[in-house]
């Protein structure tokens, strides 16, 4: 039987997908990820389908299909952070799915920051809710993946009225595209920017 390939897409750019990851694809029938990811692979001979908020539609498809064709999901970021793969898992056994990471939209920016991240707080406000003061007071750096709600702007905000003004924040968005934008500011130069929602923060200590 085919196994279902579940794999990580990194921050965007196909440049930064692994090359094992881009061989199962293209050995692969049926493509499954966000509009995104599969804007790259239109042109090629693949069945697409586009994940939305129905995911039981998803397993539903995979359970009928995977016999007799090579599926494989597109999931962004790495496999292991806040991905689908343990939505997947509830529907699956480990023998039916091969896993392949890819690189974290925090761990590029970091490395754009030539910064390491092993005692920063990594976590997702995308979609979820946090207690972002205390850990910003309790960790030296805090690293966040955000969403339209939870925006760089708002995150200043809630720093703000807490009266969290000596720390520096740190804004990727569009990481790895050509417009592809990195801004440094206090929480209070945070507030003023606009337009700004699915990105990663970096909440540190102030120099």
């Amino acid at each position: 039987m085919n196994k279902i390939n579940v794999l990580g897409m990194g921050p965007g750019n196909i440049d930064y997908v692994l090359p094992i990851t881009l061989r199962k694809i293209k050995e692969s029938d049926v493509l499954i990820g966000g509009k995104r990811i599969l804007k790259d692979f239109a042109n090629e001979e693949k069945e697409l389908i586009y994940i939305d908020s129905k995911l039981s539609r998803i397993v539903d498809y995979i359970k009928e299909n995977m016999k007799e064709k090579k599926i494989s999901l597109l999931l962004s970021g790495d496999t292991g952070f806040y991905s689908m793969l343990n939505y997947l898992k509830k529907y699956f056994g480990d023998e039916d799915i091969e896993v392949l990471p890819g690189i974290s939209s925090y761990q590029y920016l970091m490395a754009k920051l030539k910064k390491s991240w092993h005692n920063s707080y990594v976590g997702s406000v995308h979609g979820r809710d946090l207690d972002i003061i205390n850990l910003t007071k309790s960790y030296d750096s805090v690293i966040l993946l955000t969403d339209n709600k939870n925006s760089p702007a708002n995150i200043a905000s809630r720093l703000l009225e807490e009266g969290i003004e000596n720390k520096r924040i740190i804004v990727g968005e569009n990481l790895s595209y050509e417009n592809e934008r990195i801004i440094r500011g206090l929480p209070e130069e945070i507030t003023r920017i606009d337009g700004i929602g699915m990105s990663v923060v970096v909440i540190e200590n102030d120099e």
